[in-house]
This record gives structure tokens, C-alpha cells and sequence, in this order.
């Protein structure tokens, strides 16, 4: 961890050139029934365009927005993985998250219209811009919008409380196993394999959001995988027996 939260940490993404900068139309995005309401009509699609109008890329070890920034925005991953992470009052940098494409970022900041983490890219990301006061004026308007910011709050909430449970609750391995699942669990539900992962977060980062020590990731990883449950090959993690991991962890198919 790094005492002082400041050092080595990028500038925003914000600061890049305006060519890291496009225009993009919901409507043509394959993910736009992950984040965005689905069994919309042509015309409905077409509002949705005019309020997602831009895209940021973000690259590796950047940050999208910093805690403290003003919140205007929030932003749909359109490609890539981030991390959000908070600085303890002793300085130490805590992650609180993993986002994946087709998840929100910057949610936390309505409340208190400043962004409370930093969001930073685990790869070369890119990210709609959704304009807050523009989304609110069309919420307004168009009721299954709405509908589906709530339900994405909502699905913020229950995941925090989850985590929580985890911490809490659970041994090292099932905190793993837990993550793992849960990572093949969102995988899946964008259309990509629920079996095989690519690892963007080192261990030392997993360590830090499940409450692990960096050695203790590793050992837990090297016992699932003699158990038979998953197969590792550096950042590459395969889930070779599902029901196991699920019944280490409590949960029954």
C-alpha cells in the first residue's frame, strides 16, 4: 500500500486530448441491453442516443474521476475493467470494487454531487458519458428509464450488502470462491463465458477487496485448484467444477 494516497496516481482522463474523445449511439451497442432498459422502440432508442452523445477512453492505471471530483456525469463501461477504491483515514488505498462492461460508474456522487472514490482503468477502457442533469430531464419522461435506474441502484445496494456478508461471514477460500463466482456469474450475463476469466486485478488487489493478504490469495488459489474446483495459468482462471465451489461457499444449484 502506498502512505502517501497521492503518489503515483495519474491525472483524470479528463486531461487527455480531445481525440481520446467519439460519439457513440446506444442503438448500435452491444450492450445496450445490459445497461439501458431493453424492448425499446426505434424512437425511444433514439432519445437514449441523444443523451449517451459521447465516449471517454481511459487508459491503463488512469482515472476516470477522483473522490472529491464535481459529479455531472456517470458513465456506462462500454470496454474494459475498473476499480474503485477509497483512501482510509490512516492513507492506505482500500478497493470497494470491480466493474465490468456493461456496469455504472459514479452513482455514489448524486448524493453529494462530488464523486466519493477514484474509478481507475485495470486495462484500456472506454466509457459512455451519460450527462446527469440531461438523463434526469428524460427520466422525467420516459418511465421504463427510470425504472431501470432504479433497478441499477438497487442491484449497487444489494451487492455492497453482499460484500459485506463476505467479509464478514466467510473463510479465506470462500471468500475466493465467492469472488470467482460472482466474476463468472457477471461474465456470463454480457454474453461471454462463465467458465473462463482473464484476470484484470493482480491478486495484491483481490487481496485488498476481500480483506485477504496477497500470500493468502495465492495459497487459496493453489488449494482450489489441487481441490479440483478451478485451474490457474497466471491471470487465466478456469471454473472446473462450479457445484463445488457454490457448495463451499453454502449455495446449492
Amino acid at each position: 500500500m502506498n502512505p502517501n494516497p497521492q503518489a503515483g496516481r495519474s491525472a483524470p482522463d479528463s486531461a487527455q486530448p480531445a481525440s481520446a474523445f467519439g460519439k457513440l449511439a446506444c442503438s448500435n451497442c452491444k450492450l445496450r441491453d445490459v445497461c439501458m432498459p431493453v424492448g425499446l422502440d426505434e424512437n425511444e432508442l433514439n432519445r437514449l442516443d441523444q443523451m449517451v452523445s459521447v465516449r471517454r477512453k481511459i487508459k491503463k492505471g488512469h482515472a476516470l474521476f477522483r473522490s472529491g471530483d464535481p459529479f455531472t456525469a456517470f458513465y456506462a463501461i462500454r470496454v474494459g475493467t475498473f476499480k474503485s477504491r477509497v483512501v482510509t483515514p490512516d492513507g492506505k488505498d482500500q478497493v470497494t470494487g470491480f466493474q465490468m462492461a456493461g456496469e455504472i460508474l459514479g452513482l455514489e456522487g448524486i448524493s453529494m454531487d462530488r464523486h466519493a472514490c477514484d474509478a481507475v482503468a485495470l486495462e484500456d477502457s472506454e466509457v459512455c458519458v451519460i450527462d446527469y442533469q440531461h438523463f434526469q430531464m428524460l427520466a422525467n419522461e420516459f418511465a421504463p428509464l427510470q425504472k431501470h435506474f432504479h433497478r441499477v441502484m438497487s442491484r449497487e445496494i444489494l451487492r455492497d450488502r453482499n460484500m459485506m456478508l463476505l467479509l464478514g461471514s466467510m473463510s479465506a477460500d470462500q471468500r475466493v470462491a465467492a469472488f470467482l463466482l460472482n466474476l463468472a456469474q457477471r461474465q456470463q450475463a454480457r454474453g461471454f463465458s462463465g467458465q473462463d476469466m482473464m484476470l484484470r486485478m493482480t491478486r495484491e488487489e483481490i487481496g485488498n477487496y476481500l480483506g485477504l493478504k496477497l500470500e493468502t490469495v495465492s495459497r487459496t488459489l493453489t488449494r482450489l485448484s489441487d481441490d479440483g474446483m478451478i485451474s490457474v495459468d497466471q491471470r487465466h482462471i478456469r471454473l472446473l467444477n462450479a457445484t463445488a465451489l457454490k457448495a463451499l461457499i453454502g449455495l446449492t444449484d
